[in-house]
């Protein structure tokens, strides 16, 4: 018998042993442990009302808001945005007031917008706003200014209130502050010590706060050095303000929570040796594009297949080899049978899996070797990074430093088996220190190029290839030094730096700015699209190394295509020959045996017509098409 039978917030992105990393997504079966995943996304905007003093700074905040909500519209709108308005004389009702029953709007604060989903009727409301704003927010709104009884310490509450009161489970849920003021109370005032107070309160409903500053000389020392170290429970001498710039830069394109909450692909276990081991996370350096999945669907009704797995047993007649027996059993009922010899042997898939989870998941150190003897280009499977995670096991961060430290000093690289998952193959790995560069003048920064380990997937013998390079590796393909060099230097002519963050692709790019036309009337230049460099400039920058290049290769001939001969007889032009002879549709017997074949098709239009008129004596509009008219012959054909 046989069976037929898938953190980046304030501060540097560069890791530190002493700071959290946020992460997410594990792989691992303790339900304690593992984070809730199944929520949305919340941002809410909050917008100084002092900036409307100097309406250029407020019309900046307010364009930056209004590229964040088109491209979350395009992107994802499901995630929850909301906008408010601080430092306000007056409070009028927001958009779809009705969102906030169970929250309480303070005298110097404005709800502009609840949050909620978006949607496009949000996003025209919000244009709207902007077309009047330089006329009609100082009389709707007003400006209340840092004194009075403009606290700080009350928006926050809001805020807190609107991420409570949001009806969804969330996610990540973070508070985008924009102004120009570098402190928003006096340093030894009380409100001033009512809003450090409240950032513990940030901290401890896990809301991320982000101060974006609206003028390129910021002083983050008054106030936000320390309240944004409360928030994110961190060491106040560690703390490193970021580029005003970057930040517009960033929010604008919807890149502020470039954390990586949503690009960790789990966590696992390090042994060291026994009893000693910590706890890691590990990420992709790049983000994976999910298509959708293929669909199949029958061609007569359009009906999606409904795929199932079946697993049939079948007995075989030992003397004729014909099937005496055949019935059905569930996926686990199955086995696989192979024959040793005179004796079967049966596998159950449980056999099967206990033999695949021999090991938990995790990594297990195997031992050390010197960087160099691996090679430098290794196309074998994508690499990954991994960073320490201190939630699982209590000290793993300042271990992983240290094992870190020790490969960095010695060049030297850690092997390892790597088990990614449950039932998953077990691979040999190799983690490599690398330390993070630091990159100045440059607003889009890596987010994985910190300290830590790069895991390098080693391939087994089967994966290596034996390839004879004597065919092609001779002196008739050898360059002369001379044409070498021109070629380095056109190589370094045409260097580019690369850069993920602002390279786009020019394909969605314009599908994006073709839904901004048709939905909101936004007009996109198309230039630049694809965020390569110029062909022009290319050209210029190669114009000098054009002519030595020419005199080495030479140049190269045009080839210019060749003139068809112009057709006697134009296939095209030529009409239709019928497929059917029109002398058998005279007969009855013949247009029966044409229905019963589903050979209707094959007639031509004027023989379909003569088919109506003949045997049906039926007259048909001149506008009917093919198909109609053979629908039609075979309804008067069943009657």
């Amino acid at each position: 018998m046989y069976a037929d039978s898938m953190a980046a917030g304030g501060g540097s992105p560069f890791w530190n042993p002493d700071i959290d990393v946020v992460i997410s997504d594990s792989e691992d079966d303790d339900d304690e442990t593992k984070p809730n995943y199944k929520g949305l996304e919340a941002l809410i905007f909050v917008l100084d009302a002092n900036l409307y003093e100097s309406f250029e700074r407020f019309s900046e905040a307010l364009d930056i808001v209004r590229k964040a909500l088109i491209s979350g519209l395009l992107v994802d709108n499901k995630d929850l945005i909301g906008i408010v308005f601080a430092n306000t004389a007056k409070n009028p009702n927001p958009f779809e007031a009705y969102s906030l029953e169970n929250v309480v709007v303070p005298p110097n604060c404005a709800v502009f917008l609840p949050l909620g989903e978006l949607s496009k009727s949000i996003v025209e409301h919000y244009l709207r706003f902007m077309e009047t704003a330089e006329e009609d927010f100082g009389k709707k709104y007003g400006v209340m200014g840092n004194g009075g009884n403009a606290d700080f310490s009350v928006m926050l509450r809001l805020c807190i209130n609107l991420f409570e009161n949001a009806g969804y489970n969330l996610v990540s849920s973070t508070l985008v502050y924009l102004t120009d003021r570098a402190t928003p109370h006096p340093t030894n005032s009380n409100l001033y010590q009512r809003a450090l107070q409240k950032a513990k309160d940030l901290e401890g409903k896990e809301i991320e706060f982000q101060v974006v500053p609206m003028v390129d000389d910021f002083d983050y020392d008054p106030f936000y050095k320390e309240f944004l170290t409360l928030v994110e429970d961190g060491n106040i001498a560690e703390f490193e303000p970021r580029n005003p710039e970057e930040l517009r830069s960033l929010l604008s394109d919807r890149k502020l929570r470039q954390n990586v909450l949503r690009r960790s692909l789990g966590h696992f276990k390090l042994s060291l040796g026994p009893d000693l081991s910590i706890s890691a996370r590990y990420y992709n350096y790049f983000k994976l594009r999910f298509m959708p999945r293929k669909v199949r669907m029958l061609r007569k009704d359009n009906s999606i297949v409904q795929q199932k797995h079946v697993t049939t047993v079948r007995k075989e007649s030992q003397e004729d080899k014909q099937i005496v027996e055949e019935f059905q059993v569930k996926q686990t009922g199955g086995w696989y049978e192979i024959n040793i010899g005179d004796m079967p042997i049966r596998i159950t898939p449980q056999q099967i899996n206990r033999v695949r989870n021999l090991h938990a998941p995790g990594m297990m150190l195997l031992g050390f070797k010197q960087i160099s003897e691996l090679p430098e280009n290794w196309y074998y499977k994508p690499q990954n990074f991994m960073y320490p995670d201190e939630k699982i096991i209590s000290g793993s961060k300042r271990l992983f430093r240290a094992l870190w430290e020790r490969c960095l000093e010695r060049n030297k690289m850690a092997i390892c088996l790597f088990m990614r998952k449950r039932k998953s193959i077990p691979r040999y790995v190799a983690l490599i220190p690398v330390e993070g560069a630091v990159i100045e003048g440059d607003i889009y920064k890596p987010l994985l190029s910190g300290d830590g380990f790069k895991i390098v997937y080693l391939p087994f013998a089967k994966h290596i290839r034996n390839i004879d390079f004597s065919n092609w590796n001779n002196i008739q393909n050898e360059a002369s030094e001379e044409g070498v060099k021109v070629f380095e230097k056109v190589v370094g002519k045409l260097r580019t730096t690369f850069q993920s963050n602002i390279l786009v692709d020019p394909t969605v790019e314009a599908l994006q700015s073709n839904l901004l036309a048709l939905a909101l009337n936004i007009k996109t230049d198309s230039a630049g699209l694809s965020g390569m460099p110029d062909a022009k400039r290319q050209d210029e920058r190669i114009a000098k190394i054009l002519p030595s290049l020419n005199k080495i290769f030479g140049e190269d001939e045009v080839m210019t295509s060749k003139k068809r001969p112009a057709n006697t007889g134009d296939a095209r032009n030529a009409a239709k020959v019928p497929k059917v002879d029109a002398s058998n549709l005279l007969q009855w017997d013949y247009i029966q045996q044409l229905a019963k074949n589903d050979s209707l098709g094959s007639c031509t239009i004027a023989q379909l017509r003569d088919i109506l008129s003949i045997h049906f004596d039926t007259t048909v509009p001149a506008q009917m098409k093919k198909n109609d008219l053979v629908a039609r012959v075979k309804e008067l054909l069943e009657k």
